[in-house]
């Protein structure tokens, strides 16, 4: 079964974009995946194809308006969870990228402006999803993002899949460090063990240098990592 994307912008230009290349187009060009828009100003109800109003109560900017937002949501019936990209959602992780990626697809409503109408959010149970605690001028560059990292995790998509089982996050650790050629580069070496050949050496020295990247860098991830090995009960 093809996984779909169907993502309702004002800006369906915007796409494929980045998606179109590299492991992401190859996929998509494979069939493996399949890109849809729709553009929301189709469903607008004027001829200026108006989308926005200014906001009950005052305030700066505009926001989407909900009949028009709903008209676009209501006229595409794709398969996949409702998803809206917003600052305030949830962050999204590996573990939320593995489960929608397992799915039929997803549907992605990105925000222009200050955001959506509320009350289209309630009445279409939408899920938040935020990349970060940073804001973007739209939901865009944030609907690229989930959809390549789900792309990736599709089956015939990475050609070593063992390689995703190393990766930051997969195991509740970021990625131990890697090297290539040349060997010696501005006085700085590759670790003798690398260069040793003894599979379990390499293995447990990248084990204890993916533990003290996380412990160092995310140490809300390494608690996290630590509560996971913990015996059930223990204090």
């Amino acid at each position: 079964m093809t996984w779909i994307a169907t993502v309702l912008t004002i800006f369906p230009e915007m796409f494929p974009g980045p998606l179109g290349h590299s492991l992401a187009g190859k996929a998509l060009r494979e069939g493996i995946w399949r890109l849809a828009t729709v553009d929301i100003r189709d469903f607008a109800r004027d001829k200026h194809r108006t989308v926005d109003d200014a906001p009950f109560g005052g305030g700066p900017g505009m926001v989407m308006r909900p009949d028009v937002v709903d008209a676009a949501i209501e006229a595409t019936p794709a398969p996949g969870p409702l998803l809206y990209l917003s600052p305030r959602g949830r962050p999204l992780d590996q573990a939320r990228l593995a489960a929608l990626a397992a799915g039929p697809g997803v549907r992605l409503l990105c925000g222009r402006f200050e955001g959506v109408d509320e009350r289209v959010i309630e009445a279409r149970a939408m899920e938040e999803i935020c990349l970060g605690d940073f804001v973007l001028s739209g939901g865009e560059p944030a609907a690229i993002a989930l959809i390549d990292g789900c792309v990736r995790l599709l089956p015939g998509v990475v050609g070593a899949e063992a390689t995703l089982e190393e990766e930051s996050f997969a195991r509740g650790l970021l990625e131990y460090p890697h090297y290539t050629r040349p060997q010696s580069w501005q006085g700085r070496a590759v670790p003798e063990v690398l260069l040793s050949g003894h599979h379990e050496e390499i293995r447990r020295w990248r084990e204890a240098q993916a533990a003290e990247a996380t412990r160092q860098r995310r140490p809300d991830l390494w608690e996290r990592y630590l509560a996971r090995q913990s015996p059930a009960g223990s204090s």
